[in-house]
C-alpha cells in the first residue's frame, strides 16, 4: 500500500498509523518528498484499507500489488508533469531536448544554443564528464567547461542536462545543473541513485545497456523512495546480438513504460540507433508510441565531433526533425492515441 498524510498530519497520528500496520505484521517505510508526505507498506496480512483511510492524518490509500509502487501508475493515475522554472516535461507540449555528445569549448555552446533558441528549444543536453569504453577517448571538460556551458544557456534562458557520473561530483556540479542525468552504465549504481534522490532538482534516468523495464523502474523507486519524485525515464536502446546498429532502439518500452508508470518518458534515438540517418524515423516512432519527449545529439559539424559523430545529426538535418517531431505530436493528439 502507498498512504498519503495530509499536509497537516502530525507525528502522532503518522505513528498511530504505524502501529496499527505493524499490528497485522506491514513492513513501513516513510517517504517525504517536495510535494507530500508517504508511507509505503509492505506485507501479506489481509486488510481493509478503509481502517486506515478513516484514521486522522491519512489523505489517500492506495493498494499497490506492483514492487515499484510510488512510481506505479497503479497508486498514481494522472501522469506526473516535471516542471523546470516554468518548462514542462509530461504536459500538453513535446519535449525536445537537443545538444553535442560532449561539450567541447565555449564557442561550440554559444553556437549550439543559439541555434536552439532559433528553433524554439530551450533545454540543451551536453556531457561534460564522458564514460567512455576507452579510456584513451575525449572524456570530457569538467566542471570548468560546465561553468561555462551554464552561463552561456542562462543567458539565453535555456536549461542545461548534463550527465553526473559519481556522488562526489553532484554538489561541485549542482549549481550549474538544470537536470542531472543518470547515464546508461549507471542506472543501477545503486549508491548514486540514493544521493539522487536526495536532490531537489529533477533527474533524467536513463535505460541501462542490458537493462529490462522493470530494472529501470527500479532505479526510479530508489530515486523517489529517497524524497525525489521528478523523474524522467529515458529509453536509449539496449544491448542485443543485433551488429547493424548501435543499439536495439525498443520501442515497445514506451508503451509499456507509460502504461506502467506515471512518470514521462523520453526517447534517445541518437544512442538509441548510433546511426545518422535514421534517427530522425526512430524518434518519430517514438512520438507515435507514446513518449512525451524526444532527445537528440546534434553538431554544427558533425564530422569533427570529439565524440560519437556517427550518430549526431547537423543542423539541417536537426531543423527538419525538429519540425517533423512536433508535427508527430500534433498528428499524434488528432489521432487520440493513449499515452
Amino acid at each position: 500500500m502507498i498512504i498519503q498524510f495530509t499536509d497537516n498530519a502530525t507525528i502522532k497520528e503518522k505513528e498511530e498509523v504505524k502501529s496499527v500496520l505493524a499490528s497485522y505484521s506491514f513492513r513501513t517505510r516513510g517517504v517525504i518528498t517536495g510535494g507530500a508526505s508517504y508511507l509505503v507498506t509492505v506485507g501479506s496480512e489481509e486488510l481493509d484499507i478503509r481502517k486506515i483511510g478513516n484514521m486522522k492524518g491519512v489523505s489517500d490509500v492506495h493498494r499497490v500489488e506492483d514492487d515499484q509502487k510510488l512510481v506505479s501508475r497503479k497508486w498514481k493515475v494522472d501522469p506526473t508533469i516535471v516542471n523546470i522554472n516554468g518548462t514542462a516535461i509530461g504536459g500538453e507540449e513535446i519535449t525536445i531536448i537537443a545538444g553535442p555528445c560532449s561539450i567541447e569549448n565555449s564557442e561550440q555552446v554559444a553556437t549550439v544554443a543559439s541555434f536552439l533558441k532559433q528553433n524554439g528549444i530551450n533545454i540543451m543536453r551536453g556531457g561534460v564528464f564522458k564514460p567512455r569504453s576507452s579510456p584513451y577517448s575525449f572524456r570530457g571538460v569538467g566542471l570548468e567547461g560546465l561553468r561555462s556551458f551554464h552561463e552561456i544557456c542562462s543567458s539565453m534562458g535555456i536549461k542545461v542536462i548534463t550527465e553526473v557520473m559519481d556522488n562526489e561530483q553532484i554538489d561541485d556540479m549542482y549549481d550549474y545543473v538544470d537536470i542531472f542525468q543518470v547515464g546508461a552504465r549507471n542506472s543501477q549504481n545503486f549508491t548514486l541513485l540514493d544521493a539522487m534522490g536526495r536532490l531537489d532538482k529533477p533527474v533524467l534516468l536513463k535505460r541501462g545497456l542490458s537493462g529490462t523495464i522493470d530494472e529501470l523502474l527500479y532505479s526510479a523507486e530508489y530515486i523517489f523512495s529517497g524524497g525525489n519524485e521528478r523523474i524522467i525515464l529515458c529509453e536509449r536502446g539496449i544491448r542485443t546480438f543485433e551488429k547493424s546498429y548501435r543499439n536495439t532502439f525498443d520501442i515497445n518500452a514506451v508503451p509499456v513504460l507509460k502504461r506502467k508508470s506515471h512518470l514521462p518518458v523520453i526517447v534517445d534515438p541518437s544512442h538509441g540507433t548510433g546511426i545518422r540517418s535514421i534517427v530522425r524515423e526512430i524518434a518519430l516512432a517514438g512520438i507515435i508510441a507514446g513518449a512525451d519527449g524526444i532527445m537528440v545529439e546534434i553538431h554544427e559539424t558533425p564530422a569533427k565531433a570529439v565524440s560519437d559523430a556517427a550518430q549526431t545529426l547537423d543542423f539541417v538535418e536537426a531543423e527538419r526533425l525538429f519540425y517533423n517531431a512536433r508535427a508527430t505530436w500534433k498528428f499524434r493528439e488528432q489521432l487520440s492515441l493513449p499515452v
